[in-house]
C-alpha cells in the first residue's frame, strides 16, 4: 500500500532519502503530532543497531522548523547507515 505524503516539502524529500537508504515508514496512528515513524532497516537483522538512538525516529506533522526537522530526519539516517557498515 502507498503511503501518505508529507504536506512540507523539506520532510518530504527526507522521507524520500530514508526510503531510498531502506528505512520503512510506518503511520502515526491516532497521534496529534506524529505524523509517523521511519524504522531502520538494521534492526531486524543487527540487534546491536537497535541503540534506540538512531533506530526509531518520530516524524513530526507540524515542526516549528520545517527545514529543521528535515535535516534530523537525514542526519538520523546518515548516523545509522555509518554504524550499521562499521559494525
Amino acid at each position: 500500500m502507498k503511503r501518505k505524503k508529507h504536506t512540507s516539502k523539506c520532510i518530504e524529500s527526507a522521507i524520500v532519502f530514508a526510503e531510498s537508504k531502506g528505512w520503512s515508514i510506518i503511520s502515526g496512528g491516532k497521534s496529534s503530532h506524529c505524523w509517523g515513524r521511519m524504522l531502520c532497516p538494521f534492526g531486524a537483522r543487527n540487534k546491536e543497531c537497535r541503540c534506540g538512538e538512531f533506530c526509531l525516529v518520530s516524524i513530526w506533522g507540524t515542526p516549528k522548523n520545517h527545514e529543521q526537522h528535515a535535516r534530523m530526519l537525514i542526519k538520523a539516517v546518515e548516523k545509522c547507515q555509518w554504524r550499521g557498515q562499521n559494525d
